[in-house]
């Protein structure tokens, strides 16, 4: 079952620019904010960026064959939140390599000084951005209750990171759980089999650092200590189990370059399969590089769309059955203590929901009447209040079969979507916004802009200061 996530081959993603679109209308440039960039060339220039050399001059030009260039594609991602990573995952095994016969390494691993990564070519402009190739790459697996979900990328620009490869999949780790409090044995196997593959992809390039994070549905299941030990066994990757401050944290260092400069206050949400994250974010005061830093409260619920899915079934869903879904969500936020921090901006047109999530992202693409889910055109998009009240009541109003059929959910998120409309629901009432932003994006980016900030590369490579 594969994620409906666009990955590395999405076009480039960059900082949002300009005021949200009218009432209901998606902003024709969602999705790329900020402009494209071509592939640049060793020297920094444009490189060639056409597909087929065989145009009207034919594949030949004054009796020379042309040679082809190869296309790099990727996202370019801003993430400009620098707070220091809580911890570093361990560093990935070499090809043929078995966890068993290497010894200890340490928490972050760094290549030998002797061959710097980012050392300029003889010849080469040290001002001159390095060729693709010879920067550094950084990774990040976030390993949740539905998605198994890997980025590796190269430091670009000041506080940005292009995306070199990626993976997504939903393998339901956290199916089961609620009701036996442990790891089933056919959803370990999926997400094993995920993890293969994240570990080939990781082997086959040379990672400066790595982070490979579990979540909510290792931290609860009576085995999931257990189920690490057969991932690190099998797989070849050693997952540490974050708490649930650490991924809030990582959620709002993901989203940072969605939140805009004008911006006075956000709740961010990241609703996920086994327990959502909320951050309350104040920006009233100097605004620090790192959004983390303005954090003012926070709560993790200990509910997802796959837990509260299992416990009211997500199949048939009647309008009391979502109401009632509403309310256990609604009973646990009533217990948030933090829940007025932002009391004094919520009429503030300034203020605004940001949400990352399959929900979300779910939700704009059905908003959208997209044919087939496009990251390009979800990521970033704003929705008005009416906008996601008319789509939550459509989705309410589909038996599961529509539900299956719509391109943007599919028969992987059919029976959870509603669940996580429902966790919505009981975030909106307690922060009522005009506003929603939707974010393509999250922990794994969140996790890349600490490592890269952590290990100093936009700082000592001298790039992007424009």
């Amino acid at each position: 079952m594969e994620d409906h996530e666009a990955g590395a081959g999405a076009p480039e993603v960059g900082v949002s620019r300009g005021s949200p679109p009218p009432s209901g209308q998606a902003n024709p440039s969602a999705g790329r904010y900020g402009r494209q960039v071509q592939p640049r060339s060793g020297n920094g220039q444009a490189g060639d960026t056409s597909h087929d050399h065989k145009g009207k001059n034919g594949p030949h030009q004054n009796g020379k064959p042309k040679k082809r260039r190869k296309r790099r594609r990727g996202r370019k991602v801003f993430a400009r939140d620098e707070a220091r990573p809580l911890a570093v995952g361990a560093s990935v095994p070499a090809a043929g390599e078995t966890p068993a016969a290497r010894p200890p390494q340490p928490a972050a691993y760094v290549p030998p000084p002797s061959a710097p990564a980012t050392s300029p070519r003889p010849g080469q402009d040290a001002r001159t951005p390095p060729p693709l190739q010879e920067l550094p790459v950084f990774a990040a697996l976030d390993l949740g209750t539905n998605n198994c979900r890997l980025l590796v990328a190269v430091p670009t620009r000041h506080g940005q990171f292009r995306v070199i490869d990626a993976f997504s999949r939903i393998v339901r780790l956290g199916e089961g759980l609620t009701a036996n409090g442990r790891l089933g044995e056919a959803a370990m196997d999926r997400a094993v089999e995920a993890l293969k593959i994240c570990g080939d992809k990781l082997r086959n390039r040379k990672v400066r650092k790595a982070r490979l994070i579990a979540t909510e549905a290792c931290r609860t299941a009576a085995n999931g200590v257990e189920f690490l030990e057969r991932v690190e066994r099998e797989a070849g990757l050693k997952l540490e189990i974050i708490d649930r401050q650490t991924e809030a944290r990582l959620a709002v260092s993901g989203c940072g370059s969605l939140v805009e400069r004008d911006t006075q206050g956000v709740v961010l949400f990241d609703i996920g399969g086994g327990s959502s994250e909320i951050a309350l974010i104040d920006l009233t005061g100097h605004r620090s590089p790192r959004l983390a830093n303005h954090i003012v409260s926070w709560t993790s619920l200990p509910v997802g769309v796959v837990s509260l899915a299992e416990r009211f079934g997500g199949r048939t869903v009647t309008r009391e059955i979502f109401g009632a879904m509403v309310e256990d969500v609604a009973m646990r936020l009533r217990a948030f203590d933090g829940r007025d921090r932002l009391s004094h901006l919520l009429s503030s047109p300034k203020f605004h929901l940001l949400g990352t999530s399959g929900t979300v992202t779910t939700l704009a693409g059905v908003h959208l009447d997209l044919e087939r889910y496009d990251r390009r055109r979800v990521d970033g998009l704003w929705m008005d209040r009416d906008s996601v009240d008319r789509m939550v009541e459509k989705l309410v109003g589909w038996d599961f079969q529509q539900r299956v059929a719509n391109p943007c959910i599919g028969a992987d998120r059919a029976d959870l979507v509603l669940a996580g409309c429902a966790i919505l629901e009981a975030i909106r009432a307690v922060w009522p916004s005009e506003r929603l932003r939707v974010a393509d994006r999250g922990l794994r980016e969140g996790i890349l802009s600490e490592l890269m900030a952590d290990d100093g590369v936009w700082r000592n490579s001298g790039r992007g200061r424009q």
